[in-house]
């Protein structure tokens, strides 16, 4: 049997799990763990956890010969875990797991807030884009830290980012002398060396959501009931909005999710940046007007979703930082360079552009991780559209999507009334990835 043994945020080892640590052959945990052990047994083997595949060699090895392991872990083990390695490795059947309080639980104890409302990501060994857009898509988040994923590095990457966001660093929580939990801005975050003591950050955009609010089911809230939305329930210049039909196919193609972050190139209403929000991805919509930027926001902000919005007509008219190029009239290439201050995005969906579109295409398709999907009116256009999706190395296909909708005619009868057919392509990268651990709902 393998007793694993949450120790808490501080609280010592209750007398069954020191009783558990008394009588094994085998001790594995991290050298802080070790130390604060009250009763090691004579002649018992301490193992310091460290790299997992040697600890868990290790506890094999006294596992066949029927020999005590305990395993001390941080908080609760089964909570992005060691539990879930050794349940792999030897089967949950033999694991006795006696877990401690979280750290999450702790952090959100001493701001006095609920977290069953919170989204839970790791960037323990995990990438930290991942936890990003989770922190830009929704307002209440805790974030498990790592090398290179901590406090300074998560605040570098929301500093620019839309809304006002507070970082709650939670550092050594449990030691009755170096225990800390400080609020700071982003930028206040990322100016600063944290150290290793780093136990969570917390994420909260204090504006949206994070009030106490009755739920049902834990973690981020259900998807929305219904996408590809009608266009009146947006704001829009002259009928200047991608319709429902062709919105609801890119979606299915873009396929945003908690996680992802989406550009959208030449927003116009928005419509499309809002959707891919509403799914649960972080969003960059990128309009040239200063009138369309300000419809894109207002359309966000009436369906309570974030969409970090980038304006202007050339380079040097768009935010330091967040530089990108104007989308439907760039003077040559080299505007393109514009696309390096923007993180690398899932998925891309490019609405409209001019002359240059095929240029716009192929920048983005080079930056896309997972597809890129392009809504255009005009034939001649397909062609070059197509070539650029292809030579940026995507699997392209697409349709054109003509549909007529019901419309009233005097005398109570109906007719059928013909949308503007568009041409719909989409790029998908062959190596597309099939998604990544991290996220707790």
């Amino acid at each position: 049997m393998i007793t694993v043994i949450g120790t808490g945020t501080g609280a010592p080892l209750p007398p069954d799990a020191t009783a558990a640590v008394a009588g094994a052959a085998l001790v594995v945990g991290a050298r802080r763990h070790l130390a604060a052990v009250p009763v090691v047994p004579e002649g018992a083997e301490l193992v310091v956890l460290g790299a997992l595949a040697p600890a868990l060699d290790t506890i094999e090895g006294y596992v066949g010969k029927g020999q005590a392991v305990v395993v001390l872990a941080s908080g609760d083990p089964g909570f992005f875990g060691i539990v879930r390695a050794l349940a792999e490795r030897f089967g949950a059947g033999r694991l006795d797991v006696r877990p401690g309080v979280s750290s999450v639980a702790t952090a959100f104890a001493r701001l006095g807030l609920t977290w069953d409302d919170a989204v839970v990501v790791s960037a323990h060994g995990r990438a930290l884009r991942t936890a990003v857009n989770v922190c830009r898509a929704r307002p209440k988040v805790a974030v498990l830290t790592g090398p290179g994923a901590g406090p300074a590095e998560i605040g570098a990457a929301l500093a620019c980012g839309p809304g006002v966001r507070v970082l709650v660093v939670a550092s050594a929580l449990g030691d009755p002398v170096l225990e800390r939990v400080e609020r700071v801005t982003p930028a206040e975050a990322a100016a600063r060396d944290w150290g290793d003591a780093v136990s969570v950050v917390l994420c909260l955009d204090e504006t949206r959501g994070v009030a106490p609010v009755r739920v049902t089911v834990a973690g981020a809230p259900a998807g929305p009931d219904q996408w590809a939305l009608d266009e009146r329930e947006f704001s829009h210049r002259d009928s200047m909005i991608t319709k429902f039909e062709v919105r609801a196919l890119a979606l299915a193609r873009l396929g945003p999710r908690l996680g992802d972050l989406v550009w959208d190139i030449g927003a116009g209403s928005g419509s499309v940046a809002v959707e891919c929000a509403r799914l649960g991805a972080a969003v960059v919509a990128v309009e040239k007007t200063p009138d369309g930027a300000a419809r894109v926001r207002a359309n966000a902000a009436a369906h309570g979703v974030d969409v970090r919005v980038v304006e202007g007509s050339a380079p040097g008219d768009l935010p330091a930082g967040s530089e990108l190029p104007e989308l439907s009239e760039l003077s040559g290439l080299s505007g393109l360079s514009g696309l390096s201050g923007l993180d690398d995005p899932d998925a891309v969906f490019i609405g409209g552009g001019g002359r240059e579109l095929p240029a716009i295409v192929t920048a983005c398709a080079r930056r896309a991780r997972r597809t890129v999907v392009v809504a255009m009116a005009a034939l001649d256009r397909v062609p070059a559209v197509r070539e650029a999706l292809t030579g940026a190395g995507l699997d392209c296909d697409g349709v054109l999507l003509q549909s007529s909708r019901l419309a009233p005619l005097p005398g109570d009868v109906t007719r059928l009334a013909a949308t503007n057919p568009v041409f719909l392509l989409w790029g998908t990268r062959p190596s597309t990835r099939t998604g990544e651990e991290g996220v707790a709902l």
